[in-house]
């Protein structure tokens, strides 16, 4: 049987994702293994919470443990049962047990260690920072996390062979039993299965969870053309699963540093290029840098501030293996005009050129009619 995931956290069946996250970190900066060396029942709560978060804070894994959880739930609550009454001897003091342990018991049953077989590991998640050219070259890049993997003395079984004894916690009766002065109860031994015999133990190294954890750095492929924002998948490189069961699948959302010169829209590419009032007015073949290797592009004479040039298939990679393209748009640029020469070329610029540029634009205001 599962733990309950709600009740590792602190947290009620109704808790919001924010609820989830803090409880996380709360307990996971109190309970964890760095900072409890040698502890292992630190380190064995600490496994429980960090199943406990990955469970509950993905949706879907939350909504189907929320539906299976409630079947378990009621199973378990079969387990304890009135016997009757014994007037031979009274549990009295501190042998007697008190209501509220006896129902406890029922309405809260302590948790099986044993892992199913059946059961995927939780799924990681983790983030990565790339910058522009990475993200349109493709790279591979090393995250480190914390998982659990499969403990290495029991092999995720979480116990480990002994030879046949008789239980010791219920002498071999496969029972125990619970009073209140004459009335008895009683349920199957946990420690033993209800057999009354003792064939296993719990594994020492990791407290019968069947699983350690550890900090590992796992690599990650990231394909040509990633756009910000992206997940990718690293198969099975979760939380280990139950014995027999695979491990989760590791998730890495990807954040794309901005460029200083480039913009992306779709797979296209987009740049602003300075171009020189005589290149522009006299049509030039200029050199551009770009992520690639330069770019030439040949500006016609005449060319306008903001008329923007292509360049084919110079754009970010895609899924189908087609590149898009490199968007050059033109800005004009000044001369500093710092001598008296210059500035004498651009007064005879102006008088050989009268043609109001803003006439036009002050029309457009104009209402019709």
């Amino acid at each position: 049987m599962e733990p309950d995931y709600y009740a590792v956290l602190g947290l009620q069946r109704g808790a919001s994702a924010a609820d989830i996250k803090r409880a996380y970190r709360r307990l996971a900066r109190r309970h964890h293994p760095g900072i409890n060396p040698g502890d292992r029942a630190a380190e064995a709560l600490f496994q429980q919470i960090s199943q406990a978060y990955e469970t509950l804070v993905d949706p879907d894994r939350r909504r189907h443990y929320d539906a299976a959880g409630n079947r378990t739930e009621n199973a378990d609550r079969r387990v304890f049962e009135f016997s009757g009454f014994d007037f031979t001897v009274a549990a009295q003091g501190s042998q007697a047990a008190t209501f509220t342990e006896l129902f406890a018991d029922i309405l809260h049953p302590v948790p099986s260690t044993h892992i199913s077989r059946s059961d995927a590991g939780p799924d990681l998640h983790t983030s990565l920072s790339l910058s522009f050219e990475d993200s349109l070259r493709g790279v591979e890049r090393q995250v480190v996390v914390m998982r659990q993997v499969e403990c290495e003395a029991c092999h995720g079984a979480g116990e480990m062979r002994t030879a046949e004894a008789r239980c010791a916690s219920c002498q071999g009766i496969g029972q125990v039993r619970w009073a209140r002065g004459h009335m008895v109860f009683t349920k199957a031994c946990t420690a033993c299965g209800g057999t009354g015999k003792e064939r296993s133990r719990r594994c020492p190294l990791c407290a019968g969870q069947g699983r350690s954890v550890r900090s590992e750095a796992i690599s990650v492929r990231v394909p040509a053309g990633v756009r910000d924002g992206a997940r990718l998948r690293v198969a099975e490189r979760g939380h280990a699963g139950g014995h027999g069961a695979r491990n989760g699948h590791l998730y890495v959302d990807v954040t794309v540093r901005p460029h200083p010169r480039l913009r992306r829209e779709g797979d296209d590419l987009h740049m602003v290029v300075p171009v020189a009032v005589y290149e522009a007015a006299l049509g030039a073949r200029i050199e551009v840098p770009s992520i690639d290797g330069s770019v030439r592009m040949t500006l016609p004479p005449g060319v306008q501030a903001g008329q923007r040039v292509r360049v084919d298939g110079r754009g970010a990679a895609s899924p189908s293996g087609r590149r898009g393209d490199l968007w050059l748009e033109v800005q004009l640029t000044l001369p500093p005009l710092a001598d008296e020469r210059s500035r004498e070329l651009m007064r005879e610029l102006a008088r050989l050129n009268t043609r109001d540029v803003r006439r036009e634009f002050a029309e457009s205001f104009k209402s019709e009619g």
